[in-house]
């Protein structure tokens, strides 16, 4: 994962890399589609994605994208959570 979409938490399932608070769902679409990727990430740590969305953040939720990383380290975004 190029350095600039680096996050908190990183783990690698069926050869991707996903790194930081993506959800669940995002990874399951990826293991089913299968795309020629790096993986997936969600730089940074958005308030309301998985794990920062606890009742200490009362409700609270910050827009962000999960970006899917191509092998040429290039960006796309593959879901918007706003």
């Amino acid at each position: 994962m190029p350095i600039q979409f680096s996050s908190c938490h990183t783990a690698l399932i069926d050869g991707y890399a996903i790194e930081g608070h993506v959800p669940a769902k995002e990874i399951k679409r990826l293991l089913a589609e299968k795309p020629k990727a790096i993986g997936l990430t969600v730089p940074a740590m958005p308030i309301g994605s998985p794990g920062m969305d606890g009742p200490e953040y009362g409700g609270k939720k910050d827009p962000y994208d999960v970006l899917l990383i191509g092998l040429n380290g290039k960006p796309t975004i593959y879901q918007s959570y706003k």
